[in-house]
Parts: structure tokens; sequence; C-alpha cells
């Protein structure tokens, strides 16, 4: 497993709600390639809660459309937009989890249009949502428009988690 790069990182502007690190109220997301999957490892915190101690299912969304997109930038090395989304809720997230785990890998893809399947686990490894995120693959031009050049890995590989 290695931890992937943040293309975005030195782009002017560059401020997402799921990655930016510098986003003071963001997710603040990072990555990991683990074979055909992209990995997440999250800590969730109170001022994300819904209920008392429960992550916000608008959050637990978030987290899996911001994984879905970083799939599309290492696997295909392109930048795309959500086009569909749609997450089943499994058991509740506890906010007072140490951690949670987001996997991602591509189902299907159609021309442009790729399916990505995502499941969100807490620390004790149960499944407490899964998502499935259509996604439009933009096309070069476009993508070297938006800044996008490569999306490429960090140093050695680290133990799997």
């Amino acid at each position: 497993m290695r931890k992937i790069k943040n293309p975005w990182s030195k782009k002017e502007g560059y401020d997402c709600f799921g990655c930016s690190p510098d986003n003071p109220i963001g997710l603040h997301m990072e990555f990991f390639e683990d074979g055909d999957e992209v990995v997440s490892f999250w800590r969730p915190q109170e001022h994300y809660q819904g209920w008392v101690d429960t992550l916000h299912g608008g959050i637990i969304s978030a987290l899996i459309d911001e994984t879905a997109g970083w799939v599309v930038f290492r696997k295909l090395q392109t930048a795309g937009m959500t086009s569909r989304l749609s997450v089943s809720f499994k058991k509740p997230v506890m906010t007072t989890d140490p951690q949670l785990i987001l996997r991602a890998h591509i189902v299907e893809s159609k021309r442009n249009f790729i399916t990505i399947h995502v499941t969100l686990e807490n620390a004790q490894s149960q499944l407490c949502a899964e998502g499935d995120v259509t996604y439009y693959a933009m096309n070069e031009d476009k993508t070297r428009e938006m800044g996008f050049t490569t999306c490429d890995l960090e140093g050695e590989e680290l133990l799997a988690f």
C-alpha cells in the first residue's frame, strides 16, 4: 500500500471540502493505493455529527463520493465529476470511533462513465455504509484545462492495515 500524491496541491484556488489539507472546515482526507483499490483512513470528529455521537449522513455521503473521485484520479489518470451517487446506510457510524476505513474500486466502465463501489467500515471492521458512484471521466483536453496532469504515488510501500 502506497500513499497517493494529491494532484491538486499546487493548484491556485484549490480548497476541496474532501481532500484539501488547508480547508479549515474540510475532511482532510488522504488516500492510498492497495492493488486495485483506493483506500482512505479517516478519523471522525464530533463537529461532523447529525445526532449525538453519530456521524451525519451527508458527511458519510461526502466521504464515499470523495473516495470514488480519487479512484478516477489515480486509476484512470484523469479528472471527472459525479453524475450519480447512491448510498446505503447499514449501521450508525459513531463520531467516537477512532478510525473509519473506506475502500473503493471500479466495477464498470462504459465510454466516459465509470461506476465505482465504495465501502465504509468502522474500526471493528463492520460495514456501516456502501455506495455506488457513477463518475463522468473528462477527456484529456478538459482535464488539462482544469490543471490535472498526473496522480502519482509517494515514496515507499507501507505496511497493510
